[in-house]
């Protein structure tokens, strides 16, 4: 019987020398280089960060560099073996765990980052909860979402033969949705685009819109 969280925790293990080869980019110059400067709008420094999905743990480590005091989680133990050469005692900690099951008491962390993570869960929603779970009433989550110009699906075509895979659950407007119902406010978001987007190409749409040609969305919620 298929098993989503095994599955992707073999895929991840698999994938985590290449990822690591690419993820440094990402962060200090690439998709992912708006995320840490849009939590510390956010954030006040030395606040207590769950990073979930961490991989591995550059991320993390850049928030750890913002004055943020992080613990990195991630289903893959390969990944946190990567991560782990970041640590540092009393900032910066990662362990092996499920998102959608955090080792951790109600309400522990002042605000959770999610960098593609949540849409890659098998139950996205019990993943959103055990998140918000952990987060202080009125704390921050900084969620980035994948859009279609990333083609989040492509790895999960198979599916059409009704192959079991893990694929992309949702897109950023559902994920808007599924937040708003499920106790967070989203207070702001940013937009991601291909290199042949311009600003000017969106400046004015609606966020539905500008959502629909973005590479990567990156939410702001508050817990309710």
């Amino acid at each position: 019987m298929f098993n989503w969280h095994e599955e992707a925790r073999q895929q991840w293990n698999e994938r985590a020398g290449h990822w690591n080869k690419g993820s440094r980019e990402m962060w200090d110059s690439g998709s992912r280089s708006t995320v840490i400067p849009f939590l510390q709008r956010y954030a006040a420094k030395g606040a207590a960060v769950l990073d979930v999905g961490c991989g591995d743990g550059y991320g993390a480590y850049k928030a750890g560099q913002a004055g943020y005091v992080v613990c990195g989680v991630d289903l893959s133990e390969n990944m946190i073996e990567m991560a782990k050469q970041h640590e540092e005692k009393g900032r910066l900690t990662f362990l092996q765990a499920d998102l959608a099951a955090l080792p951790f008491s109600d309400e522990a962390f002042d605000a959770v980052m999610a960098v593609n993570s949540l849409e890659w869960t098998a139950q996205p929603l019990q993943a959103l909860e055990e998140m918000r779970r952990v987060l202080k009433s009125g704390g921050h989550a900084c969620v980035a979402i994948l859009g279609p110009t990333a083609m989040p699906r492509t790895n999960s075509y198979r599916r059409l033969y009704n192959e079991p895979v893990i694929c992309n659950t949702m897109m950023p407007w559902e994920f808007a949705k599924l937040a708003a119902e499920n106790g967070f406010t989203i207070i702001d978001g940013q937009g991601v685009y291909k290199r042949e987007v311009r600003e000017q190409h969106v400046a004015g749409l609606p966020a539905e819109l500008r959502q629909a040609v973005s590479f990567l969305w990156v939410f702001m919620l508050q817990k309710s």
